[in-house]
């Protein structure tokens, strides 16, 4: 098997072909998307801290400068709301973006939730329990994560059942040649998402509550701090990473425990083990497999010279099976007590929100191991088509 992100085998189980990338061909070109792969642990974590890199490139030049065709006109309301998040900016607009947001994501500050992320966990795993089963993805997964979030940033609870399928919509444009029906999907989602938004935003600022949104609108328009498209797609980008990933890193890390019984039962014996078994977890199976980045200036990684111009995918989930930083990589050892794995990034775009989805996936995993001691599962798990975000469509578990 090679590089194929399209084909839903290479999806399942992409590592055999991730070895052989780090092996034969570490930074190798990638003709169907026009991308050089990087495969090493080294260079990608190097590469994520290197500033002549960007997740974009508009703030030094336009397409035209830097010889790519302008998205499509339909695209620009969906561009328009991402790139006004931090992620798809450089500094020094990024770094104002995230000292404005920092604050509410501080360790301290997402230390304080964890009683509400017991409660929340606590309840979930004793509903499913109490059903005998079900779908762990859509009854555990899902609502916890899109829950806190939701309550930090002031989303009324009758209108959170949205926020999943405008995310999970949203993502779809950032596949690897996303089809025509995605790409339209997503813009009417990011669409509908900045509207919504943008009139809950308008709201805050005259009636402000004890949230995230309230608190951003009151920096609206004050100088060049935030702007109202700012705080839309600061908001947007928040709701999606801050739900997306834990998602399905709970998804995939059950389906990995359920796949080595053993580490399953060391856990089970040893909830003390949570913390190292979520980073575990993280690395053995990310849902985060690539992240793309512009070359702002000539770079050299691994002997290959890559001009200005051109866009690398960084392989972490090759990276985070490189045999050069983890011993035995390919075992799951949900005792792994060093683990620099990359699944929340590197350098300045390093994830905000990592601090609460620790919180979040110990105490989720936690309060499924203390309710559900001997939940096993009910037929082999699908993975979603997407590569890039790769997660199960459902797990399917009796408890």
């Amino acid at each position: 098997m090679q590089f194929d992100p399209w084909n839903p085998e290479f999806v399942a189980h992409p590592y055999d072909v991730y070895r052989e990338l780090r092996d034969n061909a570490p930074v190798s070109f990638f003709e169907p998307t026009g991308q050089w792969l990087i495969a090493r642990h080294a260079d990608v974590n190097a590469l994520l801290r290197d500033r002549r890199l960007g997740r974009s490139y508009l703030h030094v030049a336009s397409h035209e400068a830097f010889g790519r065709e302008p998205e499509p006109e339909f695209q620009e309301l969906f561009w328009r709301v991402i790139r006004a998040g931090m992620l798809d900016v450089e500094p020094p607009v990024h770094t104002r973006l995230r000292r404005l947001v920092s604050k509410a994501f501080t360790p301290r500050m997402v230390e304080s939730l964890r009683p509400r992320v017991r409660k929340i966990a606590t309840e979930l795993a004793e509903g499913l329990v109490e059903r005998g089963g079900g779908d762990l993805l859509a009854e555990v997964a899902e609502p916890l994560p899109v829950t806190v979030i939701a309550e930090m940033l002031g989303v009324p609870e009758a209108d959170r059942h949205l926020l999943r399928p405008w995310s999970a919509d949203i993502c779809g444009m950032y596949e690897l040649n996303p089809s025509p029906e995605a790409q339209h999907t997503a813009v009417r989602a990011a669409s509908e998402f900045a509207d919504y938004l943008r009139e809950l935003a308008r709201a805050r600022k005259d009636r402000p509550g004890d949230d995230l949104i309230s608190a951003l609108a009151q920096v609206v328009d004050e100088g060049d701090r935030l702007t109202e498209d700012e705080l839309i797609g600061t908001c947007v980008l928040l709701l999606n990473a801050g739900h997306e990933a834990t998602v399905n890193v709970t998804g995939n890390g059950w389906w990995s425990l359920f796949r080595n019984p053993a580490e399953l039962e060391r856990v089970r014996a040893d909830p003390g083990l949570l913390p190292t078994a979520v980073e575990e977890l993280l690395r053995w199976d990310t849902p985060l497999q690539m992240f793309e980045r512009w070359v702002l200036e000539d770079i050299e990684v691994g002997g290959v010279t890559i001009p200005k111009g051109l866009e690398i995918a960084l392989l972490f989930g090759s990276a985070n099976r490189d045999p050069e930083v983890f011993p035995d990589p390919d075992r799951l050892d949900v005792g792994r007590a060093d683990n620099p794995h990359i699944s929340f990034g590197a350098g300045i775009h390093f994830c905000l929100g990592a601090p609460l989805a620790r919180v979040e996936l110990a105490e989720s995993f936690g309060a499924l191991l203390k309710a559900a001691p001997a939940m096993e599962l009910a037929e082999e798990p699908v993975w979603k088509p997407g590569y890039i975000i790769r997660g199960l469509e459902s797990l399917k578990v009796t408890a």
